[in-house]
């Protein structure tokens, strides 16, 4: 492998990520599966790439002390000083003169003398006098957006919503990795055999109190393992998995999945009907929904039939009360991903947020009359705004007499979620802080 390649690697997909708006997790898959790294050196870069995305706004304050902020940098060089300080600050492994040498390196072979040196002093500099702290930041949202790198607008709201408490454990969560879980497709193997497979291969792992079927990693690369490769276990976060747990499912019901791509949580509730009845599952984008036909054929589940659709015209296509379950998982901003996809936080807006909200509620407007009389619809979201939550299903439920939120709905919550901070009469909002999952909301309504 070339000198330097898993830096320069690193700087690659952080330039695409911070300047073009790729998504980071595909491009660190991609140049894993191309450069042939070791499994520790994945590991480096995955650490480097994430961690610096996920500290920008830190490693943006601490540079601008030491630049002229009349100093014209190229994109890379801004951020090849990212990723350096990210590493000397973060990672305690990387002796600081190794960082220091490779970044002038690489600064070499990719620009001049010049820029190398412009590095090597920046960093020197550094290294020298230490970092500014960003406790002497007077403002509390604005040391509190710096020091955990989530933008100003975000914090502002989190706090007029949930308060400055909620909102700091919030932010700081959303600065590490949560652990990976996964879940056993039940008719090839149970629970507790694959959690005792999987301890006698050396990975440690323990059972998931949100869904029978869940195991939560704390490690070992479950990707490499047989029973992952083999179809028997599904990645999807604990949170997620609660979704078909919480749709109260039965064999031989006809099961609606309007927004399914990726398909985790569709195979999960064709899992839980024993592949039994009728899972019609859409995507608003064809190539997703042939993910989701991809994964129930590896999974073995043969009662999903995934297709194109916008599901806000699903009602021209079915009967009115054609379905005993509906499940929408809608469109969000994603706000409670932000452990797994750092770079969300810096791509979204609250115009975002609102307009997101209005296809929510046209989403739910639409399906509504699809659900038969008695049956059940769960409402999701991977966010933790209450504009997409709560305040959807509030407007919903104040121009449809015919709803209600389920009042089982609680009392079939996994034990551990029963006093849940954020359980109110709309729903579960579940905080990114409290169990190691996503930020994640449910709801179930019936109709009456």
């Amino acid at each position: 492998m070339a000198k330097y390649q898993l830096r320069k690697t690193a700087l690659d997909i952080l330039v695409r990520v911070g300047e073009n708006g790729g998504f980071s997790h595909l491009l660190i898959d991609r140049a894993i599966k191309t450069e042939g790294f070791s499994d520790r050196d994945e590991g480096l870069l995955t650490e480097i790439v994430y961690g610096t995305i996920q500290r920008r706004l830190t490693l943006e304050y601490y540079l601008d002390h030491f630049v002229n902020p009349k100093k014209k940098m190229q994109s890379w060089v801004k951020w090849l000083l990212y990723m350096s300080i990210y590493q000397m600050e973060y990672l305690s492994k990387v002796p600081d003169h190794a960082i220091i040498h490779e970044s002038v390196e690489i600064a070499k072979q990719k620009g001049h003398k010049g820029v190398s040196s412009f590095v090597n002093g920046i960093l020197r500099n550094i290294q020298r006098t230490g970092l500014p702290d960003v406790k002497d930041i007077s403002d509390q949202v604005q040391r509190l957006s710096i020091e955990t790198s989530h933008p100003k607008w975000l914090v502002h709201r989190w706090m007029n919503m949930y308060g400055a408490e909620t909102t700091e454990k919030m932010c700081r969560a959303n600065l590490f990795h949560k652990p990976m879980s996964v879940r056993v497709q039940p008719m090839k193997i149970d629970r507790h055999s694959a959690i005792s497979r999987l301890r006698e291969e050396g990975y440690e792992v323990e059972a998931s109190q949100f869904s029978a079927q869940g195991i939560n990693v704390l490690k070992g690369n479950i990707l490499k393992n047989a029973l992952f490769q083999s179809g028997m276990l599904t990645i999807q976060d604990q949170s997620s998995m609660l979704v078909a747990e919480m749709l109260d499912l039965e064999q031989e019901m006809v099961v609606l999945d309007a927004c399914s791509a990726p398909g985790g949580k569709t195979t999960h509730i064709a899992e839980k009907m024993e592949n039994k009845g009728e899972v019609h599952a859409y995507d608003l984008h064809s190539k997703k929904a042939k993910v989701v036909a991809k994964r129930a054929l590896e999974l073995d589940l043969t009662i999903i039939d995934a297709k194109q659709a916008d599901s806000r015209e699903l009602h021209t296509v079915y009967q009115k009360e054609h379905f005993d379950r509906i499940l929408l998982d809608a469109p969000c901003s994603g706000l409670g991903v932000m452990r797994g996809k750092p770079d969300i936080k810096y791509h979204k807006s609250e115009n975002d947020i609102v307009s997101l909200a209005g296809v929510q509620l046209e989403l739910l407007e639409n399906l509504s009359s699809l659900l038969k009389k008695g049956g059940k619809l769960v409402y999701s979201t991977c966010t933790v705004d209450k504009a997409e939550n709560e305040q959807v299903v509030e407007k919903f439920l104040s121009s449809h007499q015919e709803f209600e939120v389920d009042r089982q709905f609680t009392t079939e919550l996994p034990q551990v979620l029963k006093d849940a901070e954020g359980l109110t009469k709309w729903g579960l909002q579940i905080f990114p802080y409290e169990y190691d999952t996503d930020g994640f909301f449910l709801t179930r309504l019936i109709r009456k």
